[in-house]
């Protein structure tokens, strides 16, 4: 048997290492990781692999930046060839980028089994080209893999159930558990002058705020006025970095700005951190299990788990509620003490690489009865 899966940016790696460990122990399995290349700077791609203890990719695309329809194209024409060489039982993909969409759009067309890990996450925002992307490749997955009850919900409210649809958990906390202790040994507080407690860690990356100016000005503005109260710590997304320097190099004069962290350093950061914003979904998931409050700077999302369950909270894309939420929130004690959402418990790898074992062992069956 032989398994295919595709990663291609930040949080892929994150969600299907786990898995990749899990399968290493099922017998007569090999798997091959096909990288596309969607994230291609080293903080972004490079380092996750080796601190994840992933396998270096068999495969790269190297498919760089672009238009969603240039990416989502060129990983559709890689995929296929990489798909007619390798001719793998089944392909695994995570999540919901462009890398994800491309790929299992190339499996479907060649016949090969999709196992979609994270399915059923909905938004309801068509505005956004992840909801696109996620929704989609649901519908051509033979194997759905989910992190949380709602997910499940959701899917059986679009007609999808029963044994192609599997709750396993959150393979992205498996990750940040296993790498917590060594996240905390690392320095990385050290090393950017910072106190546990002591700032506010933010990531803004979605397109629709950052390439807006008359949206992201304000949000940095109202950074760096807080920024004079307690640190605010500021990783730059390529993305990011390059609309704050067309909108001037004082845009954010008080800000503690960064390069990209590597895997191990954001976690530290987010781990210590006394409030964290951010438009990611991973991070939402991240704080929730750490027991970090975290304000979610967009108008919906995809994990409302992390809200009923978790700690975070939905403040919209207002920069005055923001800026109330943010410092209603710093006026609060610290409590400590982690999320407790059911089946984010470091053991979700497991249970999708079970899930995926009995799907390959299905399908060899099926096919040695009809080549009998």
């Amino acid at each position: 048997m032989r398994a295919l899966a595709v990663v291609g940016a930040r949080p892929n790696f994150v969600k299907v290492a786990p898995i990749l460990h899990a399968l290493e122990d099922v017998p007569g399995l090999e798997v091959r990781v096909l990288h596309t290349g969607q994230h291609y700077d080293r903080a972004l791609s490079g380092s996750f692999i080796e601190q994840l203890d992933m396998p270096h990719p068999h495969h790269h695309l190297g498919i760089g930046s672009g238009t969603h329809a240039e990416q989502t194209g060129a990983v559709m024409i890689g995929v296929e060839r990489i798909l007619a060489e390798e001719r793998p039982d089944a392909l695994i993909v995570p999540g919901d980028v462009n890398s994800t969409l491309g790929a299992a759009l190339a499996a479907s067309k060649a016949g090969v089994p999709i196992v979609h890990v994270e399915s059923g996450l909905r938004s309801r925002d068509w505005n956004m080209p992840e909801e696109i992307n996620r929704v989609v490749t649901d519908r051509i997955s033979d194997l759905l893999l989910c992190h949380c009850e709602e997910a499940v919900e959701n899917l059986a409210g679009e007609g999808i159930a029963g044994d192609s649809v599997a709750l396993v958990g959150n393979t992205m906390i498996d990750s940040l558990m296993r790498l917590l202790p060594a996240a905390r040994a690392g320095g990385a507080l050290e090393r950017h002058g910072l106190s546990r407690r002591g700032y506010v860690l933010v990531t803004l990356h979605r397109p629709a705020l950052v390439d807006e100016p008359t949206r992201l000005a304000p949000v940095i503005e109202l950074l760096d006025d807080l920024a004079r109260s307690l640190t605010v710590v500021m990783p730059l997304h390529p993305r990011t970095r390059a609309r704050l320097e067309a909108m001037g190099a004082g845009a954010a004069q008080r800000l503690t700005v960064t390069e990209p962290l590597e895997y191990l350093d954001f976690i530290a950061l987010q781990d210590a951190a006394r409030l964290v914003i951010t438009d990611s979904g991973g991070v939402q998931e991240e704080t929730s299990a750490l027991g970090v409050p975290c304000l979610t700077y967009r108008d919906n999302t995809e994990r409302p788990v992390t809200i009923t369950h978790g700690t975070n909270r939905l403040v919209g894309v207002r920069p005055d509620a923001l800026s109330a939420a943010a410092r209603e929130e710093l006026a609060r004690p610290f409590a400590e003490g982690a999320g407790q959402i059911p089946l984010w418990d470091g053991q979700a790898g497991p249970r999708a690489a079970e899930a995926i074992a009995a799907l390959l062992a299905t399908r060899v069956s099926s096919l040695s009865r009809r080549a009998a």
